[in-house]
C-alpha cells in the first residue's frame, strides 16, 4: 500500500514504489549537490532517476506507472491516465528539465553529476564562460569524452563522478593518463589546470554486470539477489525467457555476461547470464518428497526501466541466487 509497515518489509509484487517519490528523490539529491559535489548524493540521483522515475514512462510516452512493483505475474502494465494524475507532469518536468541535474557550476569549477550526450554553456567568475561538450552511448557504453571550450585561457577546475561500483576507472587529459586516485575528492575526479580551447578529457567507465544483495532481514530477498550494469537495474520478462521466471536461478558470476543490443528497446543492452531452470515437468501434484531437477540454462535480462514496453507478461528483478550464495 502506499504506506509504511514493519522494518524491512519490502515485498516485490506489492511494492509501491510511487513515481513521484522518485522524482521527488531526485529533487532531494540535486537540492544536496548544491552543498558542492559528492558522490554519495549524485549516485542516488542517478539510480532514482535511471530505474525508479523513468520507470514510469513507456517508450512512447504515451503511458505511465503510477507505482512499480518489482515482480509482476503479467497483470500490472502502464496506463494512459490516473484519477491521481500526479506522475505525468512530474515526469514530464523531470524529462525537460534533465540538464540542469547533469552539470553544476561554483566561480571557479564545473561539476559533472551525470554524463549524457550533450552540450553545457557554463558562466564562471570573472566573465569566463566555457562550453563544454559531452560524447558518449552511457549507459549503454562506458566511454565519456569531454571537448573544453573557454572563451580564453583560464585556470579552473572540472570535477568529474566516479560512481562507487566503476571499479577501475580511467581519466586521460589530452590524451596523457591521470590516476584518478590522486584526483579524487569525494567521489569526483577534480582536474584543475589551466584550460585552452581544443583540450579534451577522457573517462572511461567499466559497466561489469554485479550482484547485489539484499540485507537478510529483507525475507522476501532472502536467498536472492538483483543484477545491476553501471547505473542500471535489471530484470527479466517472459518476453525473453519464457514462464515460471521464479525458476530462474544465477549460477555463475554474471560479470561473464554476454551483452547484446535490443532493437526493439531502441537499442537498449541486454544481458544473457548463465542460470539453471526448474524442471518444466513437474506434473500436476502440488508437493512432492524430492526437489525439482535443474538444467543448465541462459536468461536474458532487460534494464528494468524498459519492461513493459513489448509483449505482456511476467517480470522479476530479484532472482534465486541460492548457488551463488553456496558457492560463497
Amino acid at each position: 500500500n502506499e504506506g509504511f509497515t514493519d522494518y524491512y518489509d519490502l515485498p516485490n509484487e506489492s511494492a509501491y514504489a510511487e513515481t513521484c517519490a522518485s522524482v521527488g528523490l531526485v529533487f532531494w539529491a540535486n537540492r544536496m549537490l548544491g552543498r558542492g559535489p559528492n558522490r554519495r548524493y549524485a549516485d542516488i540521483m542517478e539510480v532514482a532517476l535511471y530505474n525508479g522515475a523513468m520507470a514510469g514512462l513507456s517508450q512512447d510516452g504515451k503511458t505511465f506507472f503510477y507505482e512499480n512493483p518489482l515482480e509482476s505475474a503479467g497483470k500490472h502494465h502502464r496506463w494512459t491516465w490516473h484519477h491521481c494524475p500526479c506522475c505525468p507532469p512530474n515526469i514530464a518536468r523531470l524529462l525537460a528539465s534533465v540538464g540542469s541535474y547533469m552539470y553544476a557550476a561554483a566561480d571557479n569549477e564545473i561539476a559533472v553529476h551525470l554524463y549524457g550526450e550533450s552540450k553545457a554553456r557554463v558562466p564562471l567568475a570573472g566573465g569566463l564562460t566555457v562550453q563544454l561538450s559531452q560524447e558518449t552511448r552511457y549507459p549503454w557504453d562506458g566511454a565519456i569524452h569531454f571537448e573544453v571550450d573557454p572563451d580564453r585561457s583560464a585556470r579552473f577546475a572540472i570535477s568529474l563522478r566516479i560512481p562507487e561500483w566503476a571499479e577501475g576507472a580511467t581519466l586521460a587529459v589530452n590524451g596523457a593518463p591521470v590516476d584518478p586516485a590522486t584526483v579524487t575528492v569525494d567521489g569526483y575526479a577534480r582536474i584543475e589546470r589551466e584550460w585552452q580551447a581544443g583540450d579534451s578529457v577522457d573517462l572511461t567507465l567499466p559497466l561489469i554486470p554485479r550482484t547485489l544483495f539484499a540485507n537478510p532481514k529483507v525475507r522476501q530477498d532472502a536467498g536472492r539477489a538483483a543484477l545491476m550494469r553501471g547505473p542500471l537495474v535489471y530484470c527479466v520478462e517472459t518476453t525473453d525467457n519464457g514462464h515460471d521466471l521464479n525458476g530462474i536461478s544465477l549460477s555463475s558470476d554474471p560479470a561473464s555476461a554476454k551483452t547484446t543490443e535490443i532493437a526493439a528497446l531502441e537499442g537498449a543492452v541486454a544481458l544473457d547470464v548463465s542460470v539453471t531452470r526448474d524442471e518444466a515437468n513437474w506434473g500436476s501434484d502440488l508437493y512432492r518428497t524430492t526437489p525439482p531437477k535443474r538444467a543448465a540454462s541462459t536468461a536474458r535480462f532487460v534494464p528494468y526501466h524498459l519492461w513493459d514496453n513489448r509483449d505482456p507478461g511476467e517480470m522479476l528483478v530479484w532472482i534465486r541466487a541460492d548457488q551463488l550464495q553456496r558457492g560463497a
